[in-house]
């Protein structure tokens, strides 16, 4: 029996919410006097990259556009969209905005705490379904592990956050102490779809496109994730659990036969790399289903999770307010109540400590 696709288990959890800075002038308040006159003196309008023009429609769904004003600004269009009418129980918002892009190292530590203070004021404040990822400063590890120090006593932050095309491939040493404060901390590392453009976001160069954008971030999931294995992270760390957002979904188990048959053959070059990769993802790495990119057929979506190999890592989002489906929350056809009941409820619980601490107290 299939659970009908605009019926969400109760207790649902959304693991990816984007709420959108309105503008520096929301910053502002959290700002450090430095940086706050900067934007003065500067004459700084934003860290919108622009990655996506603002009107398309991927950027925000048409029913959620208002008619007036900027999307997904308001915690009342959250509840109105998504908390209220879908029954969720909750949600993580993870802003996407261009702090994590800028070089100067010190500004760009000052706007990405306010931008986390801006959440935890704005958001998790405003609605106790919220929770919030930590937005960290990667280009600066010593700010980075600041950053997860400063904002970890509060329960309400149950994972931190980077972007998925970063600098250097993320399992690289110099960023290890920051896995092991997440770890300290009991904190996910959640790694979303986008880059700061310090590299061209493909192999071979800069894309035409944003068609072409969209379809690299793939590739560079199954990179980092190679990183990730090879250099040993979940080996020096085997509690912490990633988190990936709008990656997608089918690439992963053909990656992973790939990469598990490549470290057969020179396995001897990473000797504490002790089991396939295949096992280290299944037991450290969760997907969120938004984009889950598959036909809609319940015979293809059973195959992926056959290959998957593991009903244990998917986590249900709406990737609000992005336009990945249309009307009512949507599963992937053919999935019954109890894989439903996962996606949407226990594998989330079972990722966030900090949720299921919640419940126990």
């Amino acid at each position: 029996m299939e659970l009908p696709p605009t019926e969400l288990p109760r207790g649902t959890i959304d693991v990816d919410l984007h709420p959108m800075v309105p503008g520096l002038a929301a910053l502002s308040p959290y700002l450090e006097p430095i940086w706050r006159d900067q934007i003065a003196m500067r004459g700084m309008e934003g860290f919108d990259t622009q990655s996506y023009p603002p009107r398309s429609p991927k950027t925000v769904r048409a029913d959620w556009r208002p008619e007036t004003g900027p999307p997904a600004a308001t915690i009342q269009q959250l509840r109105d969209q998504v908390l209220d009418p879908w029954g969720v129980s909750r949600g993580i918002v993870t802003p996407l905005y261009g702090v994590q892009l800028v070089f100067n190292e010190d500004m760009a530590n000052g706007f990405t705490q306010a931008l986390n203070d801006w959440t935890r004021a704005e958001w998790l404040d405003a609605d106790p379904r919220l929770a919030g990822s930590i937005i960290l400063p990667m280009f600066n590890p010593e700010h980075a592990v600041a950053e997860i120090e400063r904002c970890a006593p509060d329960q309400r932050f149950v994972q931190a956050m980077v972007l998925v095309m970063g600098e250097t491939p993320l399992g690289r040493r110099h960023n290890w102490p920051i896995f092991e404060a997440l770890v300290k901390h009991d904190l996910p590392l959640a790694i979303h779809a986008g880059s700061t453009y310090r590299n061209p976001v493909t192999s071979l160069g800069w894309p035409s496109w944003y068609a072409e954008d969209y379809v690299a971030n793939q590739q560079a999931f199954q990179s980092m994730l190679a990183s990730l294995v090879t250099e040993g992270v979940f080996v020096k760390f085997p509690t912490l659990k990633v988190v990936l957002l709008e990656s997608g979904v089918s690439w992963l188990p053909a990656f992973l036969w790939r990469l598990s048959k490549g470290w057969k053959g020179v396995r001897f070059e990473v000797p504490w790399l002790d089991r396939s990769p295949i096992e280290v993802v299944r037991e450290n790495v969760r997907l969120s289903v938004q984009p889950f990119d598959a036909p809609e057929d319940a015979e293809t979506v059973k195959r992926i999770m056959d290959h998957l190999g593991s009903d244990e890592m998917l986590m249900w989002s709406s990737d609000w307010p992005h336009w990945q489906f249309e009307g009512a929350p949507k599963l992937p056809p053919g999935i019954g109540p109890e894989l439903a009941r996962k996606i949407c409820v226990d594998n989330a619980m079972a990722t966030y400590k900090r949720f299921a601490q919640e419940t126990v107290a």
